[in-house]
């Protein structure tokens, strides 16, 4: 349900920070550890899955916003995830 604005009493720009302030140019990263990056977390930390779940909410609409910014690798096998980087 919609909450009135008069219940929040900090309310701040949404802003996104560039790509690359968020990764290596020198790694590959899968979209789920970029999620973990753009809140500040190590790429392996450990998360539940409703917690995953509303990070990959955030970082997937990113990296379509920067998608110029990216490149892709194919995955290695059927079992693995693709892979993004930095474009040099």
């Amino acid at each position: 349900m919609p909450v009135p604005r008069s219940k929040f009493e900090d309310l701040r720009p949404l802003s996104f920070r560039d790509p690359s302030e968020v990764l290596d140019p020198d790694e590959l990263y899968t979209v789920y550890e970029i999620a973990r990056l753009l809140q500040g977390l190590e790429p392996g930390a450990e998360l539940d899955v409703e917690t995953e779940d509303v990070l990959l909410d955030w970082a997937i609409p990113w990296m379509m916003l920067n998608a110029e910014s990216f490149v892709f690798a194919e995955p290695r096998s059927e079992r693995e995830p693709g892979h993004y980087g930095l474009k040099r």
